[in-house]
């Protein structure tokens, strides 16, 4: 027999209600942190107002007081001042101009956003409403990741990225999602693997449709599914639970998807236009702009030559990474039994933010769940956290400089100091999330799904080998 830990029922009720106990304490500084990072861009979202309903100091101070954000400002130009409903009417310019209710991201958001311009009649008002729609979703975040990984939560609930990023963008509503499926697979393992993996589908698949990138773990999900999670049980592929994921994924996008399609196509299909015409400049704090540019000329000609070279690089390297973690992930299954899912998802996800063309500052709040989860060094997280500092104020700072026409070498220099210390750690973080234990999940005192990628966990945390069986 492995070599668990024994737990007594009235210890793992302990157990347990010091979990809800730290849960409840995460979500209560979540909330005090969301609240920071309201006042935080609030500051850009005051009167007087122009006519548009704009702020007229939005324009003024947005990048010298680090106080910008993509929803103050998408307060005009996608018609949510006008309360268009989105991708219904409009389309896209040749020139990548979006025009009537076309925005550029998938309908979810898109529905977001206009929910949060009803009764709106300023960009303050379309702010406000906007972090009362999204903020549950940070408060339901750092409650699951207590639930899963303890303490570790606060590196969610009270650390600066969500000051800085929460009401940035809409990216809280797509972590949320993310989080529950993983939630969804660890902890409630009085479902079947089938079940559990079904429903993390749909949460998977509910997050693409608002950013895409969880979409991306169904993957390594339905592989986890067609390998199985004990290591110590007679294998057997699950072709058809695999299969099932698959279809659920695929089936809950479609139905998301196809009212808009249907009712408006041209504007439906503005929104994935808009990112395919997207470039890598100054704006997308990528290696391209930083790393690959200067080798080019200053030129028209050698401008378009770059960009022609990134259209082409930059998606087959996010897709060789891809299929780079799996491939360390089914290693990694060979050797202990279990396939690291949510390591490899967190894998993928560093190879997309290192190649992909766009690499926005509020991002970090995608990858912060893995660094909660996993069980990697503190200090590269802590260290991670520093470099996207230098980008989420020193980008700013820097277009303000430029603007201005001020000297810049200082805040280019931290630009770059962001730039490419993220780029060293998610470089790290890609080996070390497929190989990486998790911290804590599964039912307090029972090594859940996940711990058992490592092998059977003894009481000491030491890995126990395979029981044999008698000859």
């Amino acid at each position: 027999m492995p070599n668990r830990p024994v737990v007594s029922a009235a210890a793992t009720r302990r157990r347990d209600a010091g979990r809800s106990l730290i849960a409840v304490l995460s979500t209560l500084v979540c909330g005090v942190t969301l609240l920071l990072a309201y006042v935080n861009k609030a500051r850009c979202a005051v009167g007087p107002f122009d006519e548009s309903g704009r702020s007229v100091i939005f324009d003024v101070i947005k990048d010298s007081d680090v106080c910008y954000s993509d929803i103050q400002y998408l307060w005009l130009g996608r018609g949510i001042d006008h309360h268009v409903f989105p991708y219904i009417t409009g389309g896209i310019t040749p020139d990548g101009q979006l025009t009537g209710g076309a925005v550029e991201y998938p309908v979810l958001s898109g529905l977001f956003m206009w929910i949060g311009g009803l009764g709106s009649h300023t960009d303050a008002d379309f702010l406000w409403h906007s972090a009362l729609l999204l903020a549950p979703f940070a408060l339901l975040t750092a409650y699951l990741l207590a639930r899963m990984a303890g303490p570790a939560a606060l590196l969610w609930a009270a650390a600066p990225p969500l000051v800085l990023y929460a009401f940035h963008n809409w990216e809280l509503p797509v972590v949320a999602t993310a989080v529950a499926a993983f939630y969804v697979m660890t902890v409630l393992t009085r479902y079947s693997l089938r079940d559990r993996a079904i429903a993390a589908a749909v949460f998977l698949a509910i997050g693409f449709c608002f950013k895409l990138y969880p979409g991306i773990f169904v993957l390594p999900l339905l592989i986890y599914v067609l390998l199985g999670e004990h290591p110590l049980r007679e294998k057997r592929f699950d072709v058809r639970g695999a299969l099932m994921v698959a279809a659920t994924a695929i089936g809950t996008v479609v139905a998301i998807n196809l009212p808009f399609a249907l009712a408006g196509y041209d504007g439906w299909r503005a929104s994935i236009t808009f990112q395919q015409l997207r470039q890598a400049d100054i704006t997308t704090n990528s290696l391209w702009y930083w790393g690959l540019r200067p080798l080019f000329g200053p030129t028209q000609e050698a401008e378009s030559t770059f960009q022609g070279v990134v259209s082409v690089a930059s998606p087959l390297l996010v897709l060789a990474s891809f299929a780079l973690a799996c491939w360390l992930g089914v290693r990694r299954y060979r050797l202990s039994g279990v396939y690291p899912w949510i390591g490899v998802s967190g894998a993928m996800l560093c190879g997309f933010l290192l190649f992909h063309k766009v690499h926005s500052p509020q991002y970090t709040l995608w990858l912060i769940p893995f660094l909660v989860l996993l069980e990697v060094p503190w200090s590269l997280a802590v260290t991670y956290l520093m470099a996207d500092l230098c980008i989420g104020i020193g980008v700013f700072r820097y277009f303000y400089a430029l603007g201005a026409g001020n000297p810049y070498l200082l805040e280019q220099n931290l630009v770059q100091v962001g730039v490419w210390g993220r780029a060293v750690l998610l470089a790290v973080f890609f080996f070390l999330f497929v190989n990486a234990g998790a911290r804590s999940v599964g039912r307090v005192g029972v090594p859940g799904p996940e711990s058992l990628a490592l092998g059977p966990v003894s009481a000491d945390r030491h890995i126990a080998p395979p029981a044999r069986t008698a000859a």
